[in-house]
């Protein structure tokens, strides 16, 4: 890992706790409020969480504890050094019962003068505050400085120290409504801290990616969690959930080349030896008997396309050409082949050989889509086939065949590509309904399920709809008792008697969905509808966001997020609603690479990783130019519309 990243706020619960992750070194703040008696080391609930850089060099949080309020900053001025500050902004009572103590640990600590300081076989590490604190105190834990708090005030001398493995710097609102301190490893130089990125799409999904960044203390490696929010206590420390690890992967290449890998490199970590990537790997638990729907192949081939950088399918490629074989090995419980979603004899995570860890695989858990099917324990799968698995076979087995023509692995490429026309086929006729003109799962017993979803629009992403079939899906796309509606895209027809359960799968809107269903829209031409679909999914984000919130999914009645318990209050791959808005200016796209959307009002993004190096998009005036860091102009047209962008030789 890059040193310029070991400074961070790695811990999960604790977002405002900085870590130096190569040496131990910690600095958690602790707040006490005299009135309710309480302490508190700031986990999620009590903190907004701000604008953050990936390198943790700038980061901002709002805190909140019993009705005081504080502004938190923390910037990075060099690897060696971090600078800390609050500003008090709402007193809840009298400053002097309001106690803010930055606990240091990590080492043997020392007090002396007006510094702290550790020294270590790794380093020494200086800790200076602009005022000297009102109390030192020395304790073997830090749970014991919250503990003293809570049955002795902030009265209690007895813990006065100036050595020991934590020092407890203390200091009330009253003497000191706002302070600054730093951090410097040796004697470091003073410079001015990088301002943010600017506002917009890209900084969301910058804050986004940032706070679930995490550090996975058992493999001892960093990594983006689905939300730091469960690391902690739900998972044991780490959380390794498929399809999410990989879009956060992607997202991350926005920016950051190692922090993409890093992603990634957690995936094949834990592939399996018959070749799946497993669901979900944890401190707590693994379930190496199911995977996640076959979308890692898209999703690199996606972040080799905004770089063009082969080392991505270099990398990649033979894991993911196993985990593929594995889908037909594995999961066609028949023999007819049509895959099923199922749960293997490997492993012993909870829930193994059992429907619900058969509908785990699909990561759509509750949804209805499942209702009528059984667990079949012969075929170790279920006994419906889904029309958004097969397609998402078909299209990993295009993605395989890309790189594999990228790669040339001509042979590999010419397997790919016949079995992906072969599954095609297959689905266009197998699981249309021509009943009701869509596509649905199916029974064994051929009957079509009653419940559809957007799974329904798959065959446009992986090619499969013809003509007649794509307009019905259009048709069902834009009605208001199906999928239409001032939020889209609601995880199953509004018609159906499981949307207003409003829980999870079960009505809820999941950005996931949208942004897969948008590919398929693009994939069909249907440019007026994935925009319409794009500008929904902003305006579902937005006003979440202005609350500094990103919601696991969404009422896709109201569009509110937090309107029940089950919605965790900050996903990582939320981040795909202003993902998707970066494309109305420029769109990385699985058959295209780079286009420049030339329409609508002016707009700008950056800086970005792309084929020149980090670079700014920008429409203004009826131009589209993209810009290097240098300032010079790599691309630019004049050009209305969608324009490919040629890729610099």
């Amino acid at each position: 890992m890059n040193p310029e990243r070991f400074w961070g706020t790695w811990n999960p619960a604790r977002p405002a706790e900085m870590l130096h992750v190569a040496t131990g070194f910690r600095i958690t703040p602790l707040v006490y409020a005299a009135s309710t008696g309480k302490a508190s080391w700031l986990g999620p609930q009590q903190v907004t969480l701000g604008s953050r850089t990936l390198d943790s060099s700038h980061i901002e949080l709002a805190i909140s504890h019993a009705g005081t309020e504080l502004d938190w900053r923390w910037t990075q001025t060099s690897p060696i050094a971090v600078h800390g500050q609050w500003k008090a902004t709402q007193h809840g009572e009298w400053g002097l019962r309001f106690w803010v103590t930055l606990c240091l640990s990590g080492g043997d600590w020392r007090w002396q003068g007006n510094s702290a300081y550790c020294t270590t076989p790794e380093g020494s590490i200086f800790v200076n505050p602009s005022a000297k604190p009102l109390l030192v105190t020395a304790h073997e834990s830090l749970a014991d400085v919250a503990e003293e708090f809570e049955t002795h005030g902030y009265w209690y001398l007895n813990s006065r120290g100036d050595r020991g493995p934590v020092l407890a710097l203390r200091f009330n609102l009253d003497e000191m409504p706002q302070l600054s301190f730093s951090a410097n490893f040796g004697i470091s130089s003073e410079s001015t801290p990088p301002a943010p990125p600017t506002q917009g799409p890209l900084a969301a999904i910058r804050d986004i990616m940032g706070w679930n960044n995490s550090w996975d203390p058992v493999n001892q490696r960093p990594y983006t969690a689905c939300t730091r929010n469960w690391d902690a206590g739900k998972f044991g420390g780490f959380g390794v959930w498929l399809t999410d690890t990989a879009i956060n992967g992607m997202l991350l290449s926005t920016f950051d080349v190692e922090m993409a890998e890093e992603n990634f490199a957690a995936l094949r970590a834990h592939q399996t030896e018959a070749g799946n990537f497993p669901c979900l790997i944890t401190g707590h638990d693994a379930w190496p008997d199911r995977s996640q729907p076959p979308l890692v192949s898209l999703i690199i081939w996606l972040t080799f396309q905004r770089d063009r950088n082969k080392q991505w399918l270099e990398d990649n490629y033979e894991a993911l050409a196993q985990n593929h074989t594995w889908w037909w090995n594995q999961r066609d419980g028949n023999g007819n082949g049509i895959l099923e979603y199922g749960s293997s004899i490997v492993g012993d995570g909870l829930y193994i050989g059992t429907k619900l860890a058969a509908k785990d695989e699909s990561f759509m858990d509750n949804s209805p889509m499942h209702d009528e099917a059984r667990w079949n324990e012969s075929s170790r799968t279920l006994d419906m086939e889904d029309v958004g698995l097969n397609c998402l076979i078909t299209l990993d087995a295009e993605m395989l065949a890309l790189m594999a023509r990228e790669l040339g692995r001509h042979e590999d490429a010419y397997t790919f590509e016949k079995i992906a026309e072969k599954h095609r086929k297959r689905i266009q006729t197998h699981f249309w309904d021509a009943s009701r003109n869509i596509f649905a799962n199916r029974l064994w017993s051929r009957k079509f399920a009653d419940a559809i979803t957007p799974t329904s629009f798959y065959p446009l992403l992986c090619g499969a709809a013809n003509a007649e079939q794509t307009r019905h899906l259009l048709a069902a796309l834009e009605d208001p008792a199906l999928f239409g509606g001032e939020f889209g895209l609601p995880s199953v027809a509004r018609s159906h008697p499981a949307f207003n359960d409003n829980v999870y799968w079960r009505g809820r809107i999941w950005p996931i969905l949208n942004w897969l269903v948008w590919l398929g829209l693009k994939r069909a031409d249907a440019q007026e509808e994935a925009a319409r679909l794009l500008e929904k999914s902003w305006s579902l984000f937005t006003p979440a966001w202005e609350k500094r919130l990103a919601p696991e999914n969404f009422n896709a009645t109201t569009g509110e997020g937090l309107d029940q318990p089950d919605t965790d209050s900050f996903y990582s791959w939320t981040a795909l609603l202003p993902f998707l808005k970066t494309a109305s200016l420029i769109d990385i796209d699985p058959w295209q690479g780079w286009v420049a959307v030339n329409e609508g009002e002016d707009m700008e993004l950056g800086p970005m990783r792309s084929p020149w190096g980090m670079v700014h998009a920008k429409r203004a005036g009826g131009i589209f130019q993209i810009i290097g860091q240098d300032g010079s102009v790599k691309f630019e047209t004049r050009d209305a519309g969608r324009v490919r962008v040629n890729y610099p030789e």
